[in-house]
């Protein structure tokens, strides 16, 4: 951006008002730009290919200002005021010298540029064509040569808009539909359409452009700013097959995307992220199809979070990094199953402040969860392992079947609800007999007395007692001994308890100088005499075998 002096034609401000334009395709005479006084006020993108890009609004009603004698003979002729998406990008306000030419969202959102910097775009066939157009007859008068033999070309044929069923035109400067049935005639298949990052500023020319796609099912408009139509039902038929639409970074807030919903009475996924959606208001005779919805990265009233219950055929949603640090079910108690969201299957939680595990409870609510992501958030064991915290949602989550991406196999999930009566079962015994204590109990865990049910009460010699988080609580000491090798003396050594037993294998080869490939480990407990378990698996870790203090370790090796 330059710093920039108005003179000569300078405009100054009388009263104004705000309105979208539509575009032309290059400065001419008869442009509303150079028909003065007029200053054009421009929502610009930069690109790597096509550089500045088209107006969105004008500011009319403006009068010519004559030159200063603060104003250089360099900064005469016409300037552009134009508004950034991003605002780190812009100067000022839309003022110079302590006058305001236009009005800015941020007070340095704001720059004034020459309009040969402005490209002001093309329409949706010309765009196609520069980007898929292949010249048969061009091609076929090209001559190839492999060393010093020329190839004849064959069955080549110049390339069929018709055929197309997607069309990527992001950041294509795309402004509008251009001459009517056009687009109809020339890409009639098409059933994807990305549309990112264009110069199109309205839903009109967006409607004006999927009209003449009677196949659309796929619409990507991120990056867009497109002002609200007056009559969203009367655009039904240019969005009527249409199931899937992405409006990321959009700048949309939830009011006006259900004031847009009207116009997609067939979708069934929507992703609007990145936008500037915070209070979520209940979605009333809209969306009631819509399967899948993502508001990731939109900073949520919490709150306001239970108001998508409204949508009967939600099966997945995207809530991760919304801020979110508590989701409450209150019309049900504990170990019940909620009225709301019953068709939900999958949630995505990551990157959330979610600390509390009653929170997870809180999910247990969902009748139809199965598939829950919840990484970023400080959900923590009391040993402070995560993998034991994913244990404590594999057992909290009697039906999961996916964590954090990965599989829940049998399994794992017999481990981890066998761990977890271990770990709570102190806590469960002090309970019992205590009504008051008991309810206490219930609360915090409410699928314990069901895990007891399922593989019995624990005996006390089973329980692990809850130790602070502190590396000498971590600590086991193991005794490794050698049945092959009579000669060889045990040995005693401290490890974690969170070790894979890969790294153990690689201790053992640096003390017995023995290939790490030819180990095979087993160990003994006192509590189980007579019994030797076999530890099988590289990528597992010693807790996940119940290695205890007191426990010997045999290595064999061939």
């Amino acid at each position: 951006m330059m710093d920039v002096s108005l003179a000569m034609t300078l405009l100054s401000p009388t009263s104004c008002t705000v309105s979208r334009v539509q575009p032309r395709t290059e400065l001419d005479s008869d442009d509303p730009v150079q028909s003065l006084p007029v200053i054009t006020v421009m929502l610009l993108h930069q690109t790597t290919r096509t550089g500045w890009l088209m107006p969105h609004r004008v500011i009319e009603g403006l009068q010519e200002q004559p030159l200063t004698p603060k104003d250089s003979v360099s900064s005469a002729g016409l300037w552009l005021g134009v508004e950034w998406d991003d605002p780190e990008r812009g100067k000022h306000n839309g003022s110079h010298e302590g006058v305001q030419y236009f009005t800015c969202r941020h007070p340095k959102g704001g720059s004034f540029v020459r309009p040969a910097k402005a490209s002001f775009g093309v329409d949706y066939v010309t765009a196609v064509r520069r980007l898929y157009k292949i010249d048969a007859e061009e091609v076929l008068s090209e001559e190839i040569s492999i060393s010093s033999k020329k190839l004849m070309w064959e069955g080549i044929k110049e390339r069929s808009f018709e055929s197309l069923q997607s069309v990527l035109l992001t950041r294509c400067e795309v402004n509008s539909h251009g001459a009517q049935g056009e687009i109809r005639q020339t890409t009639p298949n098409v059933q994807w359409l990305d549309l990112g990052g264009t110069l199109l500023c309205s839903w009109d020319d967006v409607a004006a452009i999927t009209r003449q796609l009677e196949r659309l099912e796929g619409l990507q408009l991120s990056s867009n700013r497109l002002r609200l139509p007056s009559e969203p039902s009367l655009h039904c038929q240019a969005f009527c097959s249409l199931k899937v639409l992405a409006l990321n970074s959009c700048d949309l807030t939830w009011t006006q995307v259900l004031e847009c919903a009207p116009m997609w009475p067939q979708l069934e996924d929507l992703c609007v992220e990145d936008n500037n959606i915070t209070e979520l208001q209940r979605p009333e005779g809209v969306l009631q199809g819509l399967k899948s919805l993502s508001l990731s990265s939109n900073r949520l009233v919490q709150h306001t979070v239970l108001s998508l219950s409204a949508l009967p055929s939600l099966e997945k949603l995207n809530l991760s990094n919304t801020g979110l640090s508590d989701i409450r079910f209150n019309d049900t108690a504990p170990g019940s199953f909620t009225h709301m969201f019953p068709a939900l299957k999958s949630l995505n939680l990551d990157q959330n402040s979610i600390t509390e595990w009653r929170v997870v409870d809180e999910l247990a609510k969902l009748s139809s969860l199965v598939q829950v992501s919840c990484r970023g958030n400080r959900l923590v064991s009391s040993d402070g392992n995560p993998r034991t915290a994913n244990q404590m949602l594999i057992a909290k989550l009697g039906r999961l079947v996916v964590l954090n991406g990965c599989e829940v196999h049998p399994e794992d999930r017999r481990g981890a609800e066998l761990d977890y009566i271990k770990m709570f079962g102190e806590e469960w015994l002090k309970a019992a007999g205590q009504s008051l204590t008991s309810t206490q109990f219930t609360c915090q865990h409410p699928r314990y007395q069901n895990l007891i049910d399922k593989y019995g009460a624990p005996e006390e010699g089973e329980l692990k007692k809850q130790e602070p988080f502190t590396l000498k609580n971590q600590l086991l000491k193991v005794t490794f001994v050698f049945p092959d090798d009579a000669q060889r003396k045990p040995m005693e050594k401290k490890l974690p308890a969170s070790m894979v037993v890969q790294k153990v294998k690689g201790l053992l080869h640096r003390l017995l100088k023995v290939p790490a490939a030819s180990l095979r480990l087993s160990y003994t407990s006192p509590k189980v005499a007579g019994t030797e378990f076999e530890i099988d698996s590289d990528l597992k870790t010693l807790q996940f075998y119940s290695i205890e203090d007191g426990d010997q370790v045999l290595v064999r090796w061939s």
